[in-house]
């Protein structure tokens, strides 16, 4: 869907100069990406493909797309931020690509804590952010998306924008992400927080939270901590939750 000069112009918009990658069919844009930050790519090097064979979400879990019927592409970043606010890039990467799909569509997206961007109850896209770490630093942080464009078949609660211009998009999502990524620290979660809040569907519901040791916790979200950790109003006080499988509730 997204060609090598709508991978550059979209770097253009963002007054950027990086190595592009339109590739037609990969296993993975992010591990792609990975790879070629392993070797030594630049900061804002983009990775786009028409199909990947062996997607990937959150949790181990695979992202399914349509061939042709997606629009799919990985950045890489250096951030200079500590390891544990790693986090805070993916919910800014949901709330800029929430964004860039209701300028480019007029579909009222919003996020779903912490990497789901919904159109109504059905997931249209979804973002996976993942960091490199050495000598307890960030060496790079990848950040992928997916927008279906065409649902595909066989995959819970998917929904499809049905048309989009990807240029558009990708454009839309790098101009919003780039004005709060490149100010950096010390202020980084109240920028994010700033973005994120307006445009997500989480926040005042009352949810499910499945944490990685199995635990449920329920409660009402109430906020984001400074990591990007959702907070919750639980029946036993506040609890934070740094990362799960979220399920709204009511």
């Amino acid at each position: 869907m997204l060609t090598a000069t709508d991978l550059r112009r979209a770097l253009e918009a963002i007054r950027e100069s990086a190595p592009v990658h339109a590739e037609d069919e990969v296993g993975s844009t992010n591990t792609l990406a990975l790879e070629l930050a392993a070797a030594g790519a630049p900061e804002w090097t983009l990775v786009s493909a028409a199909h990947q064979t062996r997607g990937r979400g959150r949790l181990d879990r695979t992202w399914v797309d349509v061939p042709a019927g997606a629009v799919m592409c990985s950045v890489i970043l250096r951030p200079t931020l500590e390891p544990a606010r790693a986090g805070l890039l993916a919910l800014l990467a949901g709330a800029a690509l929430a964004q860039a799909i209701r300028r480019t569509t007029g579909a009222k997206a919003t996020c779903k804590w912490p990497n789901d961007v919904l159109v109504g109850d059905g997931k249209v896209a979804g973002v996976l952010s993942e960091s490199v770490v050495a000598d307890g630093r960030l060496s790079c942080v990848v950040v992928g998306f997916g927008v279906n464009v065409r649902a595909p078949d066989g995959v819970a609660n998917a929904a499809a924008l049905g048309s989009v211009e990807p240029g558009a998009l990708l454009r839309g999502f790098l101009e919003g992400f780039h004005d709060v990524y490149v100010l950096g620290e010390p202020d980084v979660a109240d920028r994010v927080k700033a973005v994120w809040l307006p445009v997500n569907s989480t926040i005042g519901r009352e949810v499910e939270v499945t944490v990685t040791s199995g635990d449920v916790v329920r409660g009402r979200a109430v906020g984001l901590d400074r990591f990007g950790g959702l907070l919750l109003s639980t029946d036993d006080g506040e609890q934070t939750v740094s990362f799960g499988e979220l399920t709204h509730l009511g």
